[in-house]
């Protein structure tokens, strides 16, 4: 792939994936995170693969493994799109008759839907389930359409586009605006506006700066970071790329904790795209801004998930956390 260098060829890249899917494919989404693969997912996809070959529908529907989709007790699960007919407690025995009676025919197979609890009635579509009906999913909301190992993917949904915006049409003390106008906040507990951080970093003093991603979530039971990463690895470095240039800093970290195996990989590879594609590196997009980022692989420490610990622990030393008199946007990373 040669690198894009232009917002135009970015544009360019993004239509001819889009002409090339067609605006009304049909694919079959299979949540793959952790979750979904320790429940059996990795059987349901494999099978329902080879079914398609079996009876020559591989060209005509994809089987597309994406992020965990949040029903977790119910999985294995999968959705045919663009239907959104959902089916829940999948066996891979079960898939000849999703194939030969849904995917071919248009049937549904009653006893995998959604049962509604207070109804007794069953819902077929997913966006009708109860658990999903009200949410706004700003965050996850394209995790059906995207598989975490495919840029093509991230790019088809508008990946990379804010990027373009940022570095061509936008300078950073406006990108730090708009991100103070949005009302983003910081939900580790204190809330802190993350405009008001990016600013302050951007006016510390000293040339050189840094932009970390803590993905430790030392937190017991918790896996927001990790369901992110795990289905859409880019959309956090994007982010991470525009905050290097908001700041300034040339430079980032991904902290991910070691016990995010598949996040770890995804973000690795994310990396390794996004330099092949142009989005990292030297020049990105024929802008002039250079940003690169280094992987580094927590050891399980619950406490690093603190930012002062987090960066002594990225400097080599034990994370333990320093005293906060001094903010980590004014003195951080060594």
């Amino acid at each position: 792939m040669p690198r894009v260098s232009s917002p135009a060829e970015l544009e360019k890249l993004r239509n001819d994936i889009l002409a090339r899917r067609g605006a009304d494919r049909r694919y079959v989404c299979v949540p793959f995170g952790s979750d979904c693969r320790a429940a059996g997912s990795g059987e349901v996809a494999a099978r329902l693969e080879e079914e398609l070959r079996k009876q020559g529908l591989d060209r005509e529907i994809a089987v597309k493994r994406t992020g965990c989709l949040g029903l977790c007790e119910r999985e294995p699960m999968l959705v045919i799109y663009p239907e959104g007919i959902c089916y829940l407690d999948v066996r891979p025995e079960d898939v000849p008759e999703i194939v030969g009676q849904t995917i071919k025919e248009g049937k549904l197979v009653e006893r995998l839907l959604y049962v509604d609890p207070a109804s007794n009635e069953r819902i077929a579509c997913i966006n009708d389930i109860p658990f999903y009906k009200h949410q706004v999913r700003l965050l996850l909301g394209v995790t059906p359409e995207v598989d975490p190992a495919s840029i093509e993917d991230y790019l088809a949904v508008g990946g990379y586009s804010a990027l373009a915006k940022a570095l061509f049409e936008m300078t950073p003390e406006q990108v730090i605006t708009e991100v103070k106008k949005s009302g983003l906040r910081g939900r580790g507990g204190a809330g802190f506006p993350t405009g008001r951080k990016w600013e302050e970093a951007r006016h510390a003093p000293g040339d050189l700066k840094y932009v970390i991603v803590n993905a430790d979530e030392g937190d017991p039971g918790a896996f927001m970071d990790r369901s992110v990463l795990e289905g859409n690895p880019h959309s956090v470095l994007e982010g991470l790329i525009i905050g290097g240039y908001a700041v300034g800093a040339r430079e980032g970290f991904f902290y991910v904790r070691e016990e995010y195996p598949l996040a770890l990989e995804h973000v690795r590879l994310a990396i390794k795209q996004a330099e092949e594609y142009g989005f990292l590196g030297k020049n990105i997009l024929g802008s002039g801004f250079d940003f690169t980022v280094t992987v580094h692989q927590g050891a399980g420490a619950y406490v690093v998930d603190e930012s002062s610990a987090l960066m002594t622990a990225i400097e080599g030393r034990v994370g333990e956390p320093r005293p906060k008199y001094i903010h980590t946007v004014v003195k951080g990373v060594w």
